[in-house]
């Protein structure tokens, strides 16, 4: 089950380019979603919209979904990309069509949302075959960054609950403090 999201009134520390990209560069958030520039994608806890910059030059569309509209304050202060599209939502309910994104990437908030309805509604949104990609904090870790460890999930974890949803799991790798795993859309 998930649990609380990030303060807002701290969204500054999401802008920190040395501390985000230690524990996932913006080379392999785009190796792993592997766009060819003509997808839609959803940033599923944009937040800031830090990640959601790094992919917005390589995709047609991005979807910027965050259930806080104190983010995306921040974000529209700090300028949204033209092919941006802000939405105000939780992943559990999810105000897009059926079949209407190539790729959705989520960048240490699946913690934030992990149930079994977000990875219904992902199911649903995401193209047969779509990319998923899920980057969060391992159960592995420390705990001295990011949630606390009784609040993380493991990549087996991950992985197993996106099998039973229909996904397919292509790739898992664990960190010292993350894990990343790609899976596509059935």
């Amino acid at each position: 089950m998930g649990h609380h999201t990030f303060d807002a009134d701290r969204a500054d520390k999401l802008e920190e380019a040395q501390r985000r990209y230690r524990f996932l560069s913006a080379e392999e958030l785009l190796w792993a979603l592997s766009p060819d520039g003509d997808e839609t994608v959803a940033d599923l806890g944009s937040g800031t919209g830090f990640y959601t910059d790094d992919v917005a030059p390589t995709v047609d569309h991005v979807y910027a979904v965050d259930i806080q509209d104190a983010m995306h304050d921040y974000y529209r202060k700090k300028g949204v990309p033209e092919n941006v599209e802000l939405v105000t939502s939780g992943v559990d309910d999810l105000p897009l069509d059926t079949d209407s994104l190539d790729a959705a990437f989520s960048t240490m908030t699946y913690h934030e949302f992990a149930n079994k309805q977000a990875l219904s509604e992902l199911s649903r949104v995401l193209t047969s075959q779509g990319t998923l990609v899920i980057v969060d904090w391992a159960a592995s870790g420390s705990g001295s960054h990011g949630p606390p460890v009784d609040e993380r999930y493991s990549a087996t974890e991950t992985a197993n609950a996106l099998r039973q949803h229909g996904f397919t799991v292509e790739f898992e790798a664990v960190r010292p403090e993350t894990f990343l795993v790609t899976a596509s859309a059935e």
